[in-house]
Parts: structure tokens; sequence; C-alpha cells
């Protein structure tokens, strides 16, 4: 999902920062609603948990270079289920700051392009959930097609932010429409795994319903 430095670039970059910026504010939003709804000592480990599984997601899992960007096995949805919202989000940017920090430096000057890519199909995953769950249904309850839905919409997600970068970027030319074609393809085959990653995390997470591990976890993945 990393778009290349030089895709976009300019006076383009601008409206980068501005999704960045309203991302930014939808995070602080859900961190507000977290804290009060559990403290800021649940929501910091949460957060933490989230920024090394996606720097562990970005560097140690399989990424390949297809089309305009690169497939990478984020799992979005399950740091979603597993740790909510706000630490899904918050960790998902941090992560994505390490990696460019510290190992990818020149990653950094697409921050704002790449942030925005990671975090919009996130909320769109998150506003789904509150739609197609049940009120009554715990996380750790919920069923492959209900799963499967999540994580359709995350990478769907991800991809429609690609595309529109580069196409925002380059322009629409036969070369630039190959090359999102291939990605797109690509990414879709990361939907036939991804749903059962977030199934075996939750059976692990249900396992663990009644340990102290399941303090770390939002409290949303055990309760209706």
């Amino acid at each position: 999902m990393h778009i290349e430095p030089g895709v976009v670039d300019g006076a383009k970059m601008v409206f980068a920062v501005a999704t960045a910026a309203g991302a930014a504010g939808y995070t602080a939003k859900e961190v507000v609603q977290d804290v009060k709804a559990g403290g800021a000592l649940s929501l910091l480990p949460r957060t933490v948990l989230a920024a090394v599984g996606t720097f562990v997601f970005f560097e140690l899992l399989p990424h390949f270079a297809v089309g305009i960007s690169e497939v990478h096995f984020i799992l979005g949805s399950t740091l979603f289920l597993l740790l909510g919202t706000a630490p899904a989000a918050m960790g998902l940017a941090l992560g994505l700051l390490i990696q460019g920090m510290f190992f990818v430096p020149t990653d950094l000057p697409m921050y704002f392009v790449n942030v925005t890519t990671l975090l919009v199909p996130l909320f769109a995953a998150s506003a789904l959930a509150r739609r197609v769950v049940a009120p009554g249904t715990a996380y750790v309850d919920l069923r492959y097609a209900d799963v499967l839905k999540l994580s359709a919409v995350y990478q769907g997600g991800v991809v429609a932010w690609v595309a529109f970068w580069a196409f925002y970027g380059q322009g629409v030319s036969a070369t630039t429409l190959a090359s999102v074609g291939t990605f797109g393809a690509a990414y879709m085959l990361v939907i036939l795994i991804e749903p059962l990653a977030d199934l075996a995390a939750l059976a692990a997470a249900k396992s663990a319903r009644d340990s102290g591990i399941a303090r770390l976890f939002t409290p949303r993945l055990y309760a209706a």
C-alpha cells in the first residue's frame, strides 16, 4: 500500500496533508471516546500493541512490489477487532512513522499519503461494524461472513486510495491504468487470507477470555 516518492508531489501534496489532518482529527475523536469508556491506562497498552503489530506486519511479513505500489498483509481489521478503533488508528500511524524514520526513510515524504490510505479504510470498517454486528454479539463470536465484510471494506478501501493517489498524481493513462489494475488484482488476493487471520486471532482471544491477557484487548471483543 506504499505510494512511492514522486507519484504525488509539489502542490498536489497539499491535498494529502489535508486528508491526513482529517484522519488525525477523526482519530482524536475516537481517542476521546475510548478514554471516556475505559480510561487512558487502557488505551495506552493497546496503542503500543497496535504500533508493534503494524511494524511487524510491514517489515517482517512477506510484502511484494506489484504495479503502482506494494502488497502488504496489513491486518488492519485484525487490529480493529482486537484493540479497538482508536488504538488501531494510532498504531497504524505510529508503525508507519517508525518504519519511515528508522528503516525506510525514502517513504517519509509520502507519509501523509500513506497514512491516509491506512486510516480512512479503518474508519469505514469501524462504521460498517456498527451496522452489521448485532448489538448482542461480541466480536469473538463473529461469523466468517461478518469478518469477510469488514476485511473486504478495509482492503478495498486501501486499493481505492492507492488508485486515487496514482491517478491524482500521475494522471489517467494506459500505463497508470495497467499498474493500478495489476496492484488491485494482487491485493484482492489478500482478502482471501486476512479473514482467516482475523478468525484465528478471534479464536485465540476467545480462549484467553478468562486470563489476564484479556485486559489488553478492547472490551467490545468480549462484551455485547
